[in-house]
């Protein structure tokens, strides 16, 4: 992303914002509640398009208008407001927009249901969830947030965007999705990571990057700073 600028009205929510993600690359977005970071998310989501600027995916340019043309650049996403349909069971909401279907086009419930154990099983292991068919409207918050992250991580593409994942996650469960996203590094995906927890962000992260008032005012690489330097940056926003 290069000279990104988004405006409401006469808001400027992004100013100038230059982005990019490496190959298998964990990047630490940090800054402080109103720096632009959930803003960012959501453009690269397809959700919230730039005023201007320029988008490139693997050298390539492109727009990102919506949902659709982020995952055709393989951008899978988990919000910070999980964005789950609460009367809907576990498996549906994993499904949404991407059913598994017969030859005949019918949706394949019990292939959606037996891949939906699976997933909850390998991405993060949920205390309380022994039903695929339970309705997400009867989980806890981090129940919630833990299905999300399941679907998320199932649908991994090149990029996958956590948005504050492990705001409503026990600490069991945030060690576990932690873990995972070093696991896809190995297997080559890339990961952005936003948070306000900076210790979980040297967990996993290869290089961060502090916003403010919707602009970048640090960078560095892991390697290059230290957890107090960046802190620093951060409370400094």
């Amino acid at each position: 992303m290069r000279n990104i600028v988004k405006r409401y009205g006469g808001f400027v929510a992004l100013n100038g914002m230059d982005f990019y993600i490496g190959k298998s690359e964990v990047v630490g977005l940090l800054g402080d509640n109103g720096a632009g970071k959930s803003t960012l998310v959501k453009m690269m989501s397809g959700i919230n398009p730039p005023t201007s600027g320029e988008i490139f995916a693997n050298g390539k340019p492109m727009r990102l208008n919506s949902r659709a043309d982020s995952e055709a650049a393989g951008i899978e996403t988990i919000y910070q407001d999980i964005a789950l349909v609460d009367s809907m069971p576990i498996t549906r909401n994993i499904f949404m927009g991407r059913e598994i279907t017969n030859r005949w086009g019918f949706m394949n419930h019990k292939k959606m249901e037996s891949t939906a154990v699976d997933i909850l099983g390998s991405a993060v292991q949920i205390s309380g969830i022994d039903d695929p068919e339970k309705e997400v409207g009867f989980l806890s918050g981090g129940q919630k947030q833990a299905v999300a992250i399941a679907r998320a991580v199932h649908f991994k593409r090149n990029i996958l965007l956590l948005d504050e994942p492990t705001s409503a996650l026990s600490v069991r469960e945030t060690e576990h999705l932690l873990a995972y996203v070093r696991d896809l590094k190995e297997e080559g995906t890339s990961s952005v990571l936003v948070t306000h927890n900076i210790y979980h962000a040297f967990q996993v992260c290869d290089r961060f990057v502090v916003m403010s008032h919707g602009a970048k005012v640090f960078e560095a690489r892991k390697e290059d700073t230290t957890i107090e330097e960046v802190t620093d940056h951060v409370i400094r926003t």
